[in-house]
């Protein structure tokens, strides 16, 4: 008798279990509890230009009435490779103060007001408690800077990331009355650098930062003598100071003819990017002491001076130009805003570049 001819069944029939977007690796609900947390973080943020609330396709922000002819100034950036070192040590409570401070410093060089700031966080698997640690740091930073938190997206995309890893980016905008912004172009030989002190690395050099570590085999939570009784992981995740407020209110008092924030690139690449062609920096390296941690990453790392200054912010997180004449007014103004400045050195004829002395 002739034998009939098996079918394979298919996929669907071996397996009659209805596919879900969590079967897939996302899960609707923790992203709306998370959302629902997150509206509880944004309000203490609000400005009363900002139209409605978290929750909306778009967010809608008035341009605050004090300005006539505004311009608005708009930054984006993220936290870059300091991101792991948190993940590894798993401490996350500075990551979005690092994020609002990358952009809101940027955008503060024209001499613009933030207004608004929003996010994106993006990961394999949502983890709740790690995601909500970074955005309380990230309404954190939008307090500091005086910003409203207007929104965000929070993007979970299973098979993309490792287990735990997640990605960080931020996007600021800003105000500048037409007539106020700062741009460098005054800038005349003579002029004096007032320098404002970073709080470690910032957000800055650390694919070199975990080189650093890894080549040294270094314990990141023993707490050191040499740092204060401080672990290096609390000093190299120490969130980047965010400088808004004390360089708003002293630009009401004196004229500052340029501004620098002290990235990637360190003093070397950043300041000479304010200055018009003619001029250069000649920077007083004895007029500041070098924070124990950079010293730390040269002598383990045996890095080279010229390569520690052009990578990393080596103590200088800020740098103002303002004239000679009115450097001390200016240091008094700072001082008197809760600053700790200094004059770092002068502008001097040249190729647009950075001499040291």
């Amino acid at each position: 008798m002739a034998q009939k001819k098996r079918r394979k069944k298919s996929a669907a029939a071996r397996s009659p279990k209805p596919l879900t977007y969590r079967d897939a690796g996302v899960d609707i609900d923790a992203g709306d509890a998370l959302v629902d947390e997150i509206a509880a973080l944004v309000k203490p943020t609000m400005r009363p230009e900002v139209v409605g609330g978290v929750g909306g396709f778009g967010a809608l922000v008035r341009i605050p009435k004090k300005y006539r002819v505004p311009v608005l100034v708009s930054g984006t950036d993220g936290v870059g490779t300091k991101l792991k070192l948190a993940i590894d040590s798993k401490r996350y409570d500075g990551l979005g103060v690092d994020l609002v401070a990358m952009c809101v410093n940027d955008i503060l060089v024209s001499g613009a007001e933030p207004l608004f700031f929003l996010d994106y966080y993006a990961t394999g698997k949502l983890d709740h408690k790690v995601a909500a640690a970074v955005i309380r740091g990230i309404a954190d930073g939008c307090r500091q800077a005086g910003c409203a938190l207007v929104g965000g997206e929070t993007a979970e995309m299973p098979g993309l990331y490792g287990k735990g890893d997640f990605d960080l980016a931020g996007f600021a905008v800003g105000v500048v009355e037409d007539g106020a912004v700062i741009d460098g172009k005054a800038i005349v030989p003579g002029d004096a650098l007032i320098a404002l002190p970073s709080s470690g690395p910032h957000s800055n050099g650390y694919a070199l930062i975990r080189k650093v570590l890894s080549r040294s085999r270094a314990n990141v939570s023993r707490r050191l003598a040499a740092f204060g009784g401080r672990s290096l992981a609390e000093l190299l995740l120490e969130p980047t100071r965010i400088y808004v407020k004390p360089v708003l209110a002293m630009l009401e008092r004196i004229r500052v003819k340029g501004m620098a924030h002290i990235t990637g690139g360190g003093v070397t690449e950043n300041l000479p990017r304010v200055f018009p062609r003619d001029c250069a920096a000649r920077v007083d390296l004895r007029s500041w002491e070098r924070p124990a941690v950079f010293d730390w990453l040269a002598r383990e790392g045996r890095i080279e001076d010229a390569e520690m200054r052009r990578t990393f912010n080596c103590g200088v997180g800020f740098v103002l130009v303002v004239a000679g004449a009115d450097a001390d007014r200016a240091l008094a103004e700072l001082r008197r805003l809760g600053e700790r400045p200094w004059i770092l050195g002068e502008v001097v004829r040249g190729p647009q570049n950075v001499e040291y002395a």
